[in-house]
């Protein structure tokens, strides 16, 4: 996955997210796919950075690798 691809889908996880926050239903079921949604979001972040880090200090973005879902709920922001 590069760095298009990965921004591709942070637009698409984004725009879900918009839609379900602009609903008027707001059931448990949307909750838990708005708290998908976020973690989600959260990892292709983390694969970004990732990657523009390996790429700023010589290294090869491919070798990034997405992080597991409680690793990165766990950073401080």
């Amino acid at each position: 996955m590069d760095e298009t691809d990965i921004l591709s889908r942070i637009h698409s996880l984004v725009e879900e997210e918009h839609k379900l926050r602009d609903s008027s239903e707001h059931t448990d079921e949307t909750r838990s796919r708005m708290n998908k949604l976020e973690a989600d979001l959260d990892q292709c972040w983390d694969l970004l950075r990732q990657r523009r880090a390996k790429r700023q200090y010589d290294e090869d973005p491919d070798e990034a690798q997405p992080r597991p879902e409680p690793q990165v709920e766990s950073y401080l922001q």
